[in-house]
């Protein structure tokens, strides 16, 4: 019985030593900053064009007298935190706060400052959200959600013009972190949560259960950017439309984690989210949705994508090759000019010069 009783609490030990360390490997393992880079640059583009779009009428929102009054946004906002910095500006000074709000956006998209503009870009996006609530809609809830998960992770370490900078002061490219991984898997799991609660909340309809959902959407007018009333001979095809989408909604959070389904779901919503903007004309939120899912991506290859590409813009100097017995003139006529200090790295290939010696040698240029 005691040595039951050592086993049992050993393997228990095991067990939760072994999920703690799975779990701490999970958020906290360094990875790559450059994806959390690119997704940083993609939100920002799209935090500019929707805080734009409010200046198209921005009087009519924040103006003297707007379409929410005061009065009644705070009446609604009466039992929940919700803060804007715009309960401050008075009207003479708004389109001075919405340019500086503006410039924000600018300079956490292009990276420059990032640490605060990160933070400044989550005030604004959240003080206009919550200034007209009546007009916040599922693109500016996912656009909060990313710019503070960005804010966390850090997402100026790379793709950035600070990243820039700091090049150009000697540090040499962003090493792995845990707070990249951390903003990361922080944009998944809430990924997987809205996906799941999205698809768990349709099966509350009756269109989703018989199948005809999906030719409600194509038959409201109001949403009919590209005209699909054609599918009405075809109900087959929008009942399987239909429950495919719920299918794929759930079974996201499951199976977004396995690398053998990972690239067929990624592809499905892809397809989906486009089939959206195209369809039903949410071109803004199938676009930021995909930002989401793009967090899925692999961290590693988007790293050596931007360095492929920083690369070859630089245009940077192929080493050349020659033996060590070569004169002078012919290392220049190799190098393709006249005797005198050259810029590329010249590796020496000594073959059997020297034996016992390291096979190849730096001259600087």
């Amino acid at each position: 019985m005691r040595r039951a009783l050592t086993f049992a609490l050993a393997e228990t030990r095991s067990r939760i030593r072994s999920c703690s360390e799975a779990w701490e490997a999970f958020w906290f393992t360094p990875a790559d900053p450059t994806l959390l880079g690119i997704l940083r640059v993609l939100t920002g583009l799209m935090l500019l064009y929707t805080h734009g779009v409010w200046g198209l009428a921005l009087g009519d929102f924040f103006g003297e007298d707007p379409w929410l009054g005061a009065e009644l946004v705070r009446t609604l906002q009466e039992y929940s935190f919700a803060c804007s910095f715009w309960w401050w500006v008075e009207p003479e000074w708004m389109w001075t706060a919405h340019g500086v709000s503006m410039a924000i956006l600018a300079l956490f998209t292009l990276g420059l400052w990032t640490r605060a503009t990160s933070v400044l870009s989550l005030v604004v996006a959240i003080s206009y959200a919550h200034r007209v609530p009546e007009a916040l809609f599922g693109l500016d809830q996912i656009n909060v959600m990313l710019t503070l998960y960005l804010t966390i992770g850090d997402g100026g370490r790379a793709v950035s013009l600070d990243r820039l900078i700091a090049r150009r002061r000697g540090e040499g490219a962003a090493t792995p972190s845990a707070r990249s991984n951390l903003g990361r898997r922080l944009i998944q799991v809430h990924m997987c949560t809205i996906y799941f609660f999205a698809g768990i909340s349709k099966l509350q309809g009756p269109a989703w259960w018989s199948g005809d959902a999906m030719w409600l959407a194509f038959a409201n007018l109001e949403y009919q950017s590209m005209d699909m009333t054609w599918l009405a001979w075809h109900p087959l095809i929008l009942n399987v439309m239909t429950h495919t989408t719920i299918a794929w909604e759930i079974s996201f959070c499951v199976l977004v984690w396995k690398p053998a389904w990972r690239p067929i779901v990624l592809a499905a919503g892809t397809a989906m989210h486009l089939g959206i903007g195209a369809c039903l004309g949410m071109w803004t939120f199938g676009l930021i949705m995909l930002v989401g899912c793009a967090s899925f991506l692999p961290t590693e290859t988007a790293g050596v994508l931007v360095r492929a590409l920083s690369g070859a813009r630089r245009g940077r100097a192929t080493p050349v090759t020659f033996p060590v017995s070569a004169s002078p003139q012919a290392a220049s006529a190799l190098l393709k000019g006249p005797h005198r200090p050259v810029g590329p790295v010249v590796t020496i290939d000594y073959g059997r010069h020297r034996e016992g010696s390291e096979p190849r040698g730096p001259i600087p240029g």
